[in-house]
């Protein structure tokens, strides 16, 4: 279950007086329900609608008070003396909240303070409404009957540190807890001038965490001989380092430990040591690879293990392409069933290989398997299989128990069926959703009343299977690098991928290429052990790479050389003009039967000039190797650097995508400017991957119509010419004879 995010006060006074009376090195820690929920709100219907949410403490924090701060509205046709809100806290009545007439239908505030010594380590607080609007006979599920808890009330703890062992058994306690859904944040503390071997370790361990971190995103910024003043670091080592208030202990070898933090006696540092680079970089793929091995407050690796070569879009966070994949596989089966008339969507993550190519395909198959209780006399209950919150099929729900399908023979409350998928609404980041929506019987007045006997699952052993569609990516694309980090994560382990870094980097260069190791390790969900780090002197030694290249200002050769190379409007003049392709309008060429042509019209000019734009993001065919991709991640200055980072995590948190839907990274070229990503241009130019090889021809001629026409000329000339030279020869034997 979800902890707790980063300290927020609510009501500032209050905050203010209570920290005041607070125990030394105690906190507050405060964060808004929707993200705890993962709802935007919590809708209460019904006499007794309850809705609710799990939370816990760090490992690393006792909880020593807990309040929550409702915000919250309800229905005026509820009566006051019958009526109220009642907070539970892991099954046990926190308090009763009234509903005065005089407040309905107006947003209202009040705080309930919650029992500490009801907490446990993993803890459900739900909210209930108890409602009535009549003093006779009602509907128990009346229109009436209705309270909304705001997504921006908050749930809040005082904590205090508790102090761990220094044991590496605990890792990834405390760096990461798995109960915390605070954005990660860790400093990573470099050499005095880290070269690319020491980076190449450091992205190992940032790549690491961000595959641990996952939906809670990372961030890591870079510290060069110092130690943050408080909490956790990560410290990467070599013989004749010196850190400051750091007792380096004696380096025999690739090694680990974990020590208190001299800065902070709650913090905790992990030591990552070697007597040189190689061993370096051993002691981080051991414990990106194998933590869970290591005991003690220091270990030496004695042995490491090569692991074995990755294999193309073989990532382990990616839905297999292999085999069908079964829905128990992605979800615990515990979510996959649901209760109520009206019960929250069954919901399957999907993190699909980014490029299917589903041209002149039926999509993708899923083999559903669905269960339902049946509802005497109901006729209009369905359940909606949707993806990407679009529907793709509904089922009717089958009254009465013991009714037989003919075909099947199976009783009616279980369904079964092959849905095809299109492949345009399964993009690498997206969730199938089945939503059951059961029919209220209406008996009569007086005789209405809810039994809580409805249940709804779907089977894990439903499957999905992406087998049979090939990889083919039109490219440039910065919407898959935005979304899994594509190209470079079509080799889980980044074997393919270079970083090329600015000339003279300083700290916020490598704070962001730690951040963006970070964002590559959770796309995959598998360390970075093959990523090469190098300037743009020696690039040509990686030509047979994908190019992943920071600027900071002009401190990137390549952009002067490569010039002709990058999309139109990379550089240029102080005043520049855009056209900004629209999303929307250009969805349908995409998605329609024929995508062979990405090049979206530009119904919006937009103009700015260079102080505008803070960062900017391209992509296109490696100058150096064909077929092989760059992108470019540049700002203006170490800021603009920083922003375009920014963007990149918030593009991939799903809550900041539904508050700025509009604000998005694709095509080839990209701008961050005010705080906001537009799409500048979308024309692609070359494929990554392969089709077999009747489809890449079928490919090529639809793309090509012109030369399918001139072929079919020159193959009917050819026939033309062999069949007259064949009747010639046929006429003269028939002469001579």
């Amino acid at each position: 279950m979800p902890a707790l995010a980063e300290p927020v006060a609510a009501d500032p006074v209050a905050a203010t007086a209570s920290a005041a009376t607070l125990p030394p090195g105690a906190r507050i820690y405060s964060v808004p329900l929707s993200r705890l929920s993962g709802q935007s709100a919590l809708p209460l219907r019904g006499v007794d609608g309850i809705n609710g949410l799990g939370f816990s403490a760090r490992r690393d924090q006792q909880v020593i008070g807990a309040r929550v701060n409702l915000d919250y509205s309800y229905s005026p046709a509820l009566l006051p003396d019958l009526s109220h809100l009642k907070v539970l806290l892991n099954g046990e009545v926190a308090g009763s909240v009234a509903l005065p007439k005089e407040a309905a239908a107006t947003p209202t505030r009040q705080t309930v303070e919650l029992p500490v010594p009801a907490l446990a380590d993993y803890n459900r607080l739900d909210v209930q409404l108890i409602g009535h609007y009549t003093l006779g006979c009602e509907d128990p599920v009346h229109s009436s009957l209705w309270a909304d808890v705001a997504g921006r009330s908050t749930l809040e703890l005082t904590v205090m540190p508790v102090d761990l062992p220094n044991d590496l058994a605990l890792l990834p306690v405390p760096f990461f807890d798995s109960r915390d859904i605070r954005q990660l944040a860790l400093p990573i503390v470099l050499g005095a001038s880290p070269d690319a071997a020491r980076l190449e370790s450091a992205g190992i361990l940032t790549s690491w965490f961000g595959a641990l971190a996952g939906y809670r995103g990372a961030r890591f910024d870079a510290h060069l001989q110092d130690l943050p003043a408080t909490g956790n670091a990560v410290v990467l080592l070599l013989p004749g380092d010196t850190v400051a208030g750091l007792q380096t202990p004696a380096i025999d070898g690739p090694s680990v430990a974990m020590q208190t933090n001299p800065r902070d006696p709650h913090g905790k540092l992990l030591l990552v040591m070697g007597r040189d680079a190689k061993e370096l970089r051993q002691a981080a793929a051991a414990l990106a690879l194998g933590s869970e091995a290591l005991s003690g407050s220091q270990a030496r690796i004695t042995r490491l293990e090569t692991p074995r070569p990755r294999k193309p879009f073989d990532a382990p966070n990616w839905l297999r392409s292999d085999r069908p994949v079964a829905f128990g596989e992605l979800v615990p089966t515990r979510d996959l069933n649901v209760s109520g008339h009206r019960p929250p969507p069954v919901q399957v993550n999907l993190r699909v290989p980014p490029g299917l190519f589903g041209w002149h395909s039926d999509g993708v198959p899923v083999n559903l398997i669905y269960r339902y209780s049946p509802r005497p006399g109901a006729r209009q209950s369905v359940m909606e299989m949707m993806a990407g919150n679009q529907l793709v099929r509904s089922f009717a729900l089958h009254e009465g128990p013991g009714v037989y399908n003919r075909l099947t023979g199976m009783p009616a409350s279980e369904g079964k069926a092959r849905v095809m998928v299109p492949t345009y609404l399964l993009p690498p980041q997206t969730a199938l959703q089945f939503n059951y929506v059961y029919e209220y019987a209406k008996l009569g007045e007086c005789q209405n009343s809810i039994l809580d006997n409805v249940r709804s699952a779907i089977d894990p052993g439903s499957t999905i299977d992406i087998s049979g569609l090939p990889k083919y990516a039109a490219m440039p694309d910065l919407s898959l690098f935005a979304d899994a980090g594509f190209p470079f994560t079509r080799m889980a382990d980044l074997s393919e991928t270079a970083v090329v870094m600015p000339e003279g980097a300083g700290v916020s260069d490598f704070s962001a290429y730690l951040t963006l190791m970070g964002v590559m390790g959770q796309a995959t969900g598998y360390p970075a052990t093959g990523v090469t780090v190098t300037q743009g002197a020696q690039v040509a030694a990686q030509r047979d790479k994908d190019l992943l290249v920071l600027a900071s200002g002009d401190n990137q050769p390549l952009l002067a050389q490569w010039g002709d190379a990058l999309p139109s409007g990379f550089n240029g003049k102080e005043e520049r003009r855009f056209s900004l392709s629209s999303w929307v309008d250009g969805v349908a060429s995409w998605f329609g039967n024929d995508p062979r042509d990405r090049k979206r019209q530009a119904d919006i000019q937009l103009a700015f000039s260079s102080g505008g734009v803070t960062a900017t993001l391209a992509g296109l065919q490696s100058p150096l190797q064909s077929g092989r991709s760059a992108v470019v991640v540049s700002g203006t200055s170490a800021d603009g650097l920083a922003s375009a980072v920014q963007a990149l995590l918030a593009s991939r948190d799903a809550e900041s995508k539904a508050d700025n839907p509009q604000d998005r990274i694709g095509g080839s070229l990209s701008v961050i400017s005010g705080g906001q990503a537009y799409t500048l241009q979308d024309e692609q130019s070359y494929y990554v991957g392969s089709l077999p090889t009747w489809l890449g021809l079928q490919w090529f001629f639809a793309r090509h119509p012109l030369t399918l026409v001139g072929a079919l000329l020159l193959s009917a000339l050819v026939i033309a010419v062999l069949l007259y030279l064949s009747l010639r020869a046929r006429a003269q034997r028939r002469l001579g004879s």
